[in-house]
This record gives structure tokens, sequence and C-alpha cells, in this order.
């Protein structure tokens, strides 16, 4: 079966209106976004920075004792709620359960004349309110399908502790301690595991040499291995992932992005990272040792957020531009067929069939001018979900989208 037929399959299931499957989530990274995809994986990728993260289930805090269970339902209703008129968002944005749980700033902060970080400020929805509000203390935050639970690293990188954040309350529930210093987190599809990647020093950090005006992420990355977690009693195993160096490797181990963050497959059997050489992206068991891509895994591109579909058969693929002035492929996840759909960039499944999206104005000539859009399979139309985004690729005060599924 092709992508074409999988497609008519799928809307016919929609125009039936048989609900939407539970949609993936994929967590987000360094904060300089992608622009249109025309290209293939370079040496250039090494300055910019993406990794694509699993969906999850709710782990659920409630007041007295932790249980860690996949979601009975979701927050939000699954009507859509959008705010074309407001960018950054203000009130919740929302389409068949998927959910804009958040949003980042990012910020270069000078910390010497030679020594940067690249700092995020996020602003969380409270799912009692419906609000955006600032979450000014956490430099890394991971939000649980249905938005009530969150995992979030405190400011200074890498972190010694991880917190279970009550999204409701604004309160940390519970601490799970580590001893390797932490500095990026997703959540595994059920949300029973969290994957912590760990560093010897701050991956968002920015360098510059004497007399170079520009500021970059150093060529080489202080990555150490993962953490693998049971959310609900905190405990979990540390495994060394050594920097390359292999024969594949001329550079040593410096081929790499400063960070370059662990997820798990959507199955649990394997962790995988975003790679700036070819193929992409590096698989590896959870053990720590590399094998070959498992099944319905090998079209994935690391950095386009949206992923796999909630039931594994299409993946979200890089930019298109063929159809229409933007627009992007979405790929059989077995066989790699493609076809096209609207978005210049992929961001999160709303079920099988239709997706969020970055893209510009019918008639705009600016690519950074973009907004949140949904997406379908098979339409040419696209529903506006927030206003647009101003200022080019890297500016500062141009925010970052993070999204959770029921």
């Amino acid at each position: 079966m092709n992508v074409d037929d999988i497609v008519r399959d799928a809307l016919r299931e929609q125009a039936a209106e048989q609900p939407p499957a539970a949609a993936g989530f994929a967590d987000r990274v360094l904060a300089v976004r992608r622009r249109r995809r025309t290209r293939r994986i370079t040496v250039a990728a090494v300055a910019a920075v993406a990794v694509v993260a699993v969906g999850v289930a709710v782990p659920l805090l409630d007041s007295g004792k932790e249980d860690v269970r996949p979601s009975g339902g979701i927050v939000t209703p699954k009507k859509v709620e959008s705010r074309p008129d407001q960018s950054p968002p203000r009130d919740r944005i929302s389409v068949g359960g998927t959910t804009l749980v958040g949003y980042s700033v990012p910020e270069r902060v000078v910390k010497s004349p030679d020594s940067a970080v690249l700092e995020r400020t996020y602003h969380l929805l409270n799912p009692g309110t419906g609000k955006y509000t600032e979450a000014a203390d956490w430099s890394w935050v991971a939000v649980a399908p249905g938005g009530r639970t969150a995992a979030v690293l405190e400011r200074d990188l890498p972190a010694s502790r991880i917190g279970l954040l009550d999204l409701t309350t604004g309160t940390v529930r519970r601490w799970i301690p580590v001893d390797h210093g932490v500095g990026g987190l997703a959540f595994s599809r059920d949300g029973r595991k969290l994957v912590a990647t760990t560093y010897s020093e701050n991956p968002d950090r920015l360098v510059r040499t004497e007399g170079d005006a520009e500021w970059s992420q150093p060529w080489t990355s202080s990555r150490t291995g993962f953490f693998l977690l049971d959310v609900a009693s905190g405990s979990g195993d540390w495994t060394e992932v050594r920097l390359g160096g292999g024969a594949d490797d001329p550079m040593g181990g410096t081929m790499m992005n400063s960070r370059q963050d662990f997820a798990l497959t959507a199955d649990g059997r394997y962790v995988w990272e975003g790679s700036p050489m070819e193929p992409g992206y590096v698989f590896h068991d959870l053990a720590g040792k590399k094998v070959p891509a498992p099944a319905g895994e090998k079209y994935l591109a690391w950095f386009v957020d949206a992923g796999r579909s909630p039931d594994g058969r299409l993946v979200a693929g890089d930019f298109a531009g063929k159809k229409w002035k933007t627009s992007s492929w979405v790929l059989d996840a077995m066989t790699g067929a493609k076809t096209e759909v609207r978005g210049q960039q992929l961001l999160a499944w709303v079920g099988n069939t239709q997706l969020v999206a970055w893209d510009i104005a019918e008639n705009d000539k600016n690519e950074f001018h973009q907004r949140l859009v949904l997406v379908t399979l098979g339409s040419d139309k696209e529903v506006p979900l927030s206003g647009f985004r101003e200022g080019n690729d890297g500016d500062a005060g141009r925010w970052e989208p993070l999204f959770a599924q029921p």
C-alpha cells in the first residue's frame, strides 16, 4: 500500500467521523529554528541543533503519591481553539487534543568576552486557566500529554536533579537526583520512562575566537551518555556513550552538535539521536551499543519535530515546495514513498491525517514571517492557529512552540 492509498483510507475514516488516535509529541531543543529544507544534511548543520523526541503519556501527580500511567483523557477539548490575533499566544491553542502547552523565547546571555549561553525563557500553559504564564526558573522543559505535568531542569546546566512539575499549581511535586549532570529530557511514549541526556558542560554554551564578532556553538560536544529513569520511582541506570572516533568519523568525534540529545523510539526498545552527518541519525540499544535503524524509523528527519504519526504508518519529512510555494513531504514509514502536504515546517501530528505546521501567508515573500496552521493530508486548505512571528531566524524574541498530545 502506498502513501496515496493510506491518505485515501485515512480521509474516508475521517469522513465517517471516527475519532483520531492519540498523537505523538515531538519535544524540542535549541531555539534556532529550521528554515525551508531544500538540501541534504551537511557540515553546515553543525551550527543548528534539534532532536526529535517521542510522544508521551501523562505522569499523574496527585497529592500524597505519584501515579504514572497512560493518560485516560485530555485536558483540553478536541475542538479547534485558535488565536490568529496572538503572537506569542496568551490563551490556549489546541486542536484535536494536540495542544500548544507552552513556548520558549531564546536569548543569548554573554558571560565573558569569549563565552556566552543560549538561554530559554519558558511560558507554560496552566490547564486550569487556559493561560500561558512565564516560568523563568527552568532551562529545559519536557511536557507530558494532557498538559498537567512537566519534567524540568533548573537554570544552571548540566543539572544535578530533575523536577516533576505540576503545571496547574506551578510547584515541583518531586525531585529526582542524578549523579551525572543532565542537559536534556524526553519522555517515553507511555510516559513511564524518562531519557535524560548527560553532559559534562552546558550543551547550550556559545563561543567565539579572538577577533570574531559572531557567536557559535563549539565544534565538539561534552555529551557523556544517558539515564533511562522510571518516572514513578525515580530509579534507573546511567549508560555511557562515547563520542565518535570510529572509521566513519574522520574528525575523531568532533563532528557533532554541542547539544545532541537522546530520545526513546516509539516501542521503547532503543534510544536514538540526530546527527549532522548522513544518514542523519544514530540508534543505540539500551546498553549504548550502536544498532541499525529499526523498521519504520529509517525515514525520520532529526530536524522535523512532528516525527512519526500516532499509528506509525507515516513520517513527517523535509521541505518540499513542489505543488505549493511552501509545503512538506510526508513519507510512508516502511517504503519511503512521498506525498506532499501544505506547511513550511511540520511540528506535531493531530491524529493520523492532520498536522500543526509553521507556514507563511499565501503571498508573503518573507520565509520567516510564519504562523501556526493546521494542515490536512489530501487538502490544500489551512486553518490559522496563531498570529505571525516577527523577525528573522535566530532574532531575539522569536517564540518556539512546545506541543503535547492527549
